[in-house]
């Protein structure tokens, strides 16, 4: 049985697969301390609730702090926290690519840095960062987000030999489609309008978007397969999540011809 002192630490826990993977660690006994922008300090729900910007440098140390005095542990970190900006490579500004790296990859390592002194003090301790399969092959209309996730995979890869001296395990975690989420944290790119070259093929790919999200799978299994990954003697280094069809196209994108593989996502995503 798990050991019940045990806790876990989650940002981005408000909404989406954060939220659903705070309720499983707390359903696996864990003690969760979870932190998001929308927070306020508190426990509700069995989840103690910690107000969390990631882009911002002194709410990040004070995240850390104030879980440090809720627990003097962190035996498992996650990192959930993202936001997603939908628009066409030309039309995205400097602003909306700046925004969506600034909370999806440096905003997880503003929070690594804060609490990987603390793990190495611990003697140990294990981290699951949040990539995605658009971290392993691109969407239409998504490279804010794709690139984003991409820089977590290369930066996860370099951080695994770094920390691996210390006790500190980590893992990337690659989820498809799940049926989570909030609009809150997906916006579309100003510039973008019905006037664009690109409106009508955005629009297909929005709707495709819409429909495989809507009819993803069960984000309360995603959070049960984490609570077993982070129990076992090992952490697995990287998993990917995500239904069989999203499987192959992370299959074909390793192994099929490049131009037939845009082929292929271009029309999955851009029906004609």
């Amino acid at each position: 049985m798990m050991n019940r002192q045990k806790t876990v630490w989650i940002t981005g826990a408000s909404s989406g697969l954060g939220l659903h993977t705070a309720f499983a660690f707390r359903d696996a006994g864990y003690r969760v301390i979870a932190g998001a922008r929308s927070f306020t300090r508190g426990c509700r729900d069995g989840i103690e609730q910690l107000p969390l910007d990631v882009t911002d440098e002194d709410s990040v140390n004070a995240f850390v702090s104030a879980a440090h005095e809720i627990s003097p542990r962190a035996d498992v970190l996650i990192q959930c926290a993202g936001i997603l900006i939908l628009g066409p490579c030309e039309e995205l500004t400097t602003d909306e690519y700046r925004r969506v790296m600034d909370t999806n990859f440096l905003g997880m390592v503003r929070v690594n840095r804060a609490v990987l002194p603390l793990m190495r003090e611990q003697g140990g301790g294990r981290v699951i960062l949040f990539s995605s399969i658009n971290g392993l092959l691109g969407i239409p209309f998504e490279s804010a987000y794709t690139a984003s996730k991409h820089a977590i995979e290369g930066y996860t890869e370099c951080l695994q030999t770094e920390v691996k001296p210390f006790n500190i395990e980590v893992m990337l975690v690659e989820p498809g489609d799940h049926r989570s989420g909030s609009d809150r944290y997906r916006m579309h790119a100003g510039a973008s309008g019905s006037d664009s070259p690109y409106a009508a093929d955005y629009a297909s790919m929005a709707g495709v978007m819409h429909h495989d999200e809507t009819n993803g799978s069960d984000p309360d299994v995603l959070g049960r397969k984490l609570v077993k990954y982070a129990g076992r003697r090992r952490l697995p280094y990287r998993k990917c999540i995500a239904s069989a069809d999203q499987h192959m196209a992370v299959w074909l994108h390793k192994f099929a011809p490049a131009r037939l593989n845009a082929s292929i996502i271009r029309d999955y995503y851009i029906k004609k």
